[in-house]
């Protein structure tokens, strides 16, 4: 029994069957979320504490060396390397490819607290962090305008930080720059001594007072009221009159012994948008967010606060999704492209339109089906899925050349459309099997590929297997239906109608002659000359492995995203402002050569 015989019979299912699967792969790929590269989560735990004000030797000692210790015992650890510096401790755990790592950072943190009282008393509770690649920023924004500084950094986090928060698949919005308010207490040394007192009685005075504190319920007639005592300082004055001690019956004010001025932090860094001071907001995506769809939402909102905010100027520094948009465009132009080839032979070597046509639906079908794949097996359509389809695009038409060929040369023999559609499957469909199992079968060991390589290659392996699988059932069902209704056996005689098809085949029919007479005598030469071909072939595969040696290896070709960073380091202890003018030097020297640059962020620090 034929398996075309079903879908010869049941045209109109056939087709109704095949619409379904066209329409539900267009609808999935509308939907398909957009990336550069497959998700990868990095086998990577790093363990970061801080300790303030302490050098990196004592962190060392003190804080690494236990945290070490407590880590190393935690299964599956293949490398522990920590760097001390002053204040803080990050120690990196890296664990072998396909560890969970949420018991994995259970585990560290289980570790991590058996050794709590190895560490200083005032050292702050070490943070258990993983290394995701989400976690870098997916866009970075930056913002100025006339105004001071400590205004516009208010401004910023006040009225716009939140506006990107609440996006969907925002994870997290950092702010650079600016100058953050903090109130000054300058404690004068003599009226302080005068009044028998120290630095600890004016920070309890001031932790004590500053609190809001529950009091308890109330009780008034049918309701219970919750009372709490509003201490938190208002204004500058309250700090003032914030009472450390009594001396003499008399009470000791903040505002005796220290000058309150309302002013901001140390500055540690600057941030220069285009050679103006400004600040810098970096958005990162949650982990699973798609990065185009989230850059996408951002910038929509961006144009929103641009109208609320006209005084701010916003400056797209960095979005990735432009890169990934690009580079994804690129890569469907050239399956485009490709696919358009590779119809074009078809035509060139059948010389028929209507047996170019019939084939040629084997690559959509196919191509849309796996779109649908993609989008049930929450996969993205990125680099590598694209570049699966790119690469079975050539091989989508295999099997449905063969089958074609087949029922065409039935119809030559005179059988009617049926028989013929019937006849020339059946008798090639195992053939055509094998050949596309022994094709998916190649990819088979990239399943077992551990690492980052395994996981970016076996959503290409899945892509290329599953669309050859799909131009398989094409071939052996739609093919022969659609052979079976639309093609027509016309001798060459009856083709003087179409006089341009009629030349083109005339005309191709004349070259394929004189390449099968030049193959033809090439390859009765090499069966009389056999040593001299085994030699030469023997000769050209030790070339090639010598060659092996010459080709470079690296895991992802270079590429361009039009973005040059420099990064300048000046001897330990320099201060800010001479920092900040050698860069004021070196950024007019990149205007002056750079004529073309869009934009330029700045961060000294």
């Amino acid at each position: 029994m034929s398996i075309a015989r079903g879908p010869i019979y049941r045209p109109v299912l056939t087709f109704i069957i095949f619409l379904i699967v066209v329409i539900l792969g267009i609808v999935s790929f509308t939907r398909l979320p957009i990336d550069l590269m497959p998700e990868i989560t990095y086998p990577t735990i790093s363990v970061i504490t801080s300790y303030g004000n302490v050098g990196p030797q004592e962190m060392e000692e003190q804080v690494t060396r236990p945290v070490e210790e407590a880590i190393a015992a935690v299964q599956g650890v293949e490398e522990i390397t920590s760097t001390s510096a002053e204040g803080q401790s990050q120690v990196r755990i890296a664990f072998a490819w396909g560890t969970d790592l949420d018991t994995a950072a259970d585990d560290i943190r289980d570790r991590i607290d058996r050794v709590l009282n190895r560490l200083p008393e005032d050292v702050e509770r070490p943070m258990i962090r993983k290394f995701d690649l989400s976690g870098f920023p997916v866009l970075i924004i930056g913002i100025s305008g006339n105004m001071n500084s400590l205004v516009l950094r208010q401004l910023v986090e006040d009225q716009i930080k939140y506006r990107l928060e609440r996006i969907p698949g925002v994870a997290s919005v950092d702010i650079r720059g600016g100058l953050n308010r903090e109130i000054h207490i300058t404690v004068a040394a003599r009226q302080l001594k005068s009044f028998d007192l120290s630095l600890d009685d004016v920070l309890g005075a001031i932790r004590n007072e500053n609190k809001n504190i529950p009091v308890g319920l109330y009780t008034k007639g049918d309701h219970d009221v919750l009372i709490r005592t509003q201490g938190e300082y208002s204004s500058l004055d309250e700090i003032r009159n914030t009472v450390i001690a009594t001396r003499n019956m008399k009470p000791v004010m903040i505002g005796d012994i220290a000058q309150v001025s309302d002013s901001y932090e140390e500055i540690t860094q600057f941030i220069r948008i285009d050679g103006a001071p400004g600040l810098s907001i970096s958005i990162s995506k949650q982990s699973g967010a798609n990065t185009v769809t989230v850059a996408e939402s951002v910038n929509r909102e961006l144009q929103k606060i641009k109208m609320d905010f006209p005084q701010l100027q916003l400056i797209p520094l960095i979005d990735s999704s432009q890169y990934i948009k690009q580079s994804i465009s690129n890569m469907g132009y050239a399956v485009l492209i490709g696919g358009l080839l590779a119809v074009f032979i078809l035509f060139l070597f059948l010389r028929n339109i209507t047996s170019t046509i019939i084939i040629t639906t084997a690559i959509p079908v196919s191509i849309i089906a796996s779109f649908g794949l993609l989008y049930f097996s929450g996969l993205t359509l990125n680099i590598m899925t694209l570049g699966g389809l790119a690469l079975g695009i050539g091989m989508l038409v295999d099997s449905s050349i063969v089958v074609l060929e087949n029922i065409y040369r039935h119809k030559e023999q005179g059988d009617s459309d049926i028989n013929s559609a019937l006849n020339g499957t059946s008798e090639v469909w195992s053939a055509i099997l094998a050949s596309v199992l022994t094709t998916i079968v190649v990819f088979l060991p990239v399943v077992f590929v551990r690492g980052m390589s395994g996981i970016l290659f076996q959503q290409m392996a899945l892509v290329v297997s599953f669309s050859l699988l799909c131009s398989l059932i094409v071939s052996l069902t739609l093919i022969p239906m659609l052979s079976s209704r639309f093609l027509k056996y016309k001798p060459l005689q009856q083709n003087n109608n179409h006089a341009w098809l009629h030349r083109i085949y005339t005309t191709s029919e004349i070259n394929f002659k004189k390449v099968e007479n030049k193959y033809g005598s090439l390859l009765k030469w090499a069966l009389n000359n056999r040593r001299i071909v085994l030699g030469f072939s023997f000769a050209l595969f030790l070339f090639s492995v010598i060659l092996i040696k010459f080709i470079g290896v690296e895991l992802m070709p270079e590429t361009d995203e039009g973005e040059v960073r420099v990064n300048i380091e000046m001897d330990v202890g320099t201060k800010l402002e001479a920092i900040d003018a050698v860069t004021m030097e070196i950024e007019e020297k990149i205007r002056q050569a750079v004529p073309e640059m869009v934009s330029m962020l700045s961060r000294i620090g």
